[in-house]
């Protein structure tokens, strides 16, 4: 195994990247350059920060958002919430427990990650709410009723 930097998507599937050593048979040899430029783009994009999993569905009243964050403390986790917009970026931190040498597999994503997700509807921001529970974040987002409407009162001045 390489000592070189693991890029994201390997650090996530537990893949190995395997060095070409000659292009193959009735390809040209600019074809490895290709690929090394994707991936080093690739790599270069994923090791600034990971992209978070989410699940994001609707009800008739709300949108809900659910999201793995075990291992974050809330403290390292950032929700930002607009009417049509929601942001969550954390870090999750690694606990050094072994030596780099003494691990057999490392699948676990460390480090910073973010998600933005434009959502279907606007929301009411004010009556949202996050819930973490056993490692999962949930954010319930009312939708605006567009089709509510009120009187309102004429003051005079």
């Amino acid at each position: 195994m390489s000592k070189e930097k693991r890029s994201f998507f390997e650090k996530l599937t537990g893949t190995v990247r395997m060095e070409e050593e000659t292009a193959p048979k009735g390809k040209p040899a600019h074809h490895k350059a290709e690929s090394d430029v994707a991936s080093s783009w690739i790599e270069e994009e994923s090791e600034k920060e990971g992209e978070l999993t989410v699940d994001v569905y609707q009800t008739p009243e709300m949108i809900v958002i659910k999201s793995m964050i075990a291992g974050v403390r809330p403290d390292d986790l950032d929700v930002t919430i607009a009417r049509d917009v929601v942001t969550i970026r954390g870090k999750r931190e690694e606990e050094r427990v072994a030596n780099e040498d003494d691990y057999y597999v490392r699948e676990l994503y460390w480090g910073s990650f973010s998600r933005t997700i434009q959502l279907p509807e606007e929301i009411d921001v004010d009556e949202s709410e996050a819930i973490e529970k056993h490692g999962l974040l949930i954010l319930k987002l009312p939708k605006l009723d567009k089709k509510r409407s009120s009187k309102l009162k004429v003051r005079t001045v």
